[in-house]
Parts: C-alpha cells; sequence; structure tokens
C-alpha cells in the first residue's frame, strides 16, 4: 500500500486534554503528524481539528474510526486533497538592506502574491498564503538570494467541497430523530 498524504477532520467540544487524546492515537500506531490545526468551527461550540499526515488509506481508516470512538470526539473523517480546498500560510523575515539590494522586488512580490506585514529598517515580514510547494519555494528562492532571518508555516487549514460542513449533516439527522421520538 502507497502512502499518501490525507487530511483528518475532527469535531469536538473545546475539552481541556483532547488533543493530547488525538495524538497518543498517532503516537501508538507510530504515525507523524504533519500538520496541525484546531480553531472554532462553522458550527458555535463546535471545534475543528485539521490534520495531515501520510499513511495508506487503511490506516487513516482505523486511526479515524480509533478518534472517532473517544466521547468527546462528535464526528472524524478524513479525505485526499482532491476533496478539499485547502490553503497554509507562510511568514518570511528578511533583511531590510538585502531586500533593497534586489532589484527584482517587486516581480518577487507580483510572482508570489507576497503581503507585506512589516516594513521597518532593520527587516521586512512577507506573508505568503497558498499550497505548501508554493510556500516551499518561495522560502527556497529567498534563501538563495537574500536570506531568510525567520521562517513559520502554519498547519493546513481546510474545507471540503461539499455544500456544507459534514457535521451539519450528521447534526441535522440526529434533530431529526429525536423530534420523530419526542
Amino acid at each position: 500500500m502507497e502512502n499518501k498524504l490525507y487530511t483528518i477532520t475532527i469535531f469536538s467540544e473545546n475539552t481541556v486534554g483532547l488533543l493530547g487524546q488525538i495524538t497518543i492515537i498517532f503516537t501508538r500506531r507510530a504515525l507523524n503528524i504533519e500538520t496541525l490545526s484546531v480553531s472554532p468551527s462553522a458550527i458555535s461550540g463546535i471545534h475543528k481539528f485539521t490534520i495531515t499526515l501520510y499513511a495508506a488509506e487503511e490506516t487513516v481508516r482505523k486511526v479515524v474510526q480509533q478518534i472517532d470512538k473517544r466521547v468527546d470526539i462528535l464526528k472524524a473523517y478524513y479525505n485526499s486533497d482532491e476533496e478539499l480546498v485547502f490553503q497554509e500560510i507562510a511568514l518570511y523575515k528578511i533583511a531590510t538592506d538585502k531586500l533593497l539590494a534586489l532589484n527584482t522586488i517587486e516581480t518577487l512580490i507580483r510572482n508570489h502574491h507576497i503581503h507585506i506585514l512589516e516594513m521597518n529598517e532593520n527587516f521586512v515580514v512577507f506573508e505568503k498564503t497558498g499550497h505548501y510547494s508554493e510556500t516551499q519555494q518561495l522560502f527556497e528562492e529567498l534563501s538563495e538570494s537574500v536570506g531568510v532571518l525567520q521562517f513559520i508555516r502554519s498547519g493546513r487549514v481546510a474545507i471540503t467541497r461539499s455544500k456544507v460542513e459534514r457535521l451539519s449533516d450528521m447534526l441535522e439527522n440526529i434533530q431529526k430523530k429525536f423530534e420523530q421520538e419526542a
């Protein structure tokens, strides 16, 4: 079985210690988390974990089933890249004098769709949003041309290509069942 990049989405209430419980599932299976992002979801009171990892689909399916069994988890899903719209954000700190010595600053900014977040006499901070390959390409280009003082990349943020959040459908079905029983 070939390892592929999968994105696991987990919905839960904001419970203390839940992240540790989730990560131990990966640790026990000797799986490395590539990226991790946690934030409130579109549904009030529900948080969304977005985790990426390289693994075989069967392994990912088993991990998601195990996560889904946790009491504090509302629902967990996994998706391939084709089923998602996703991005990462990267920040790059560059020495101002070295950047100004470049004759191609405008071209660099236009070609990479860079936003300047801060600029002062000592440094410039660029923001680049895109896929991993795009943010990495800019990092390599800046490293070679002017040097990068600091660099950070976020975890993946992703939404499914479906019309609504998958959890919304599940919660709606539960609500309908509850109303029918009442």
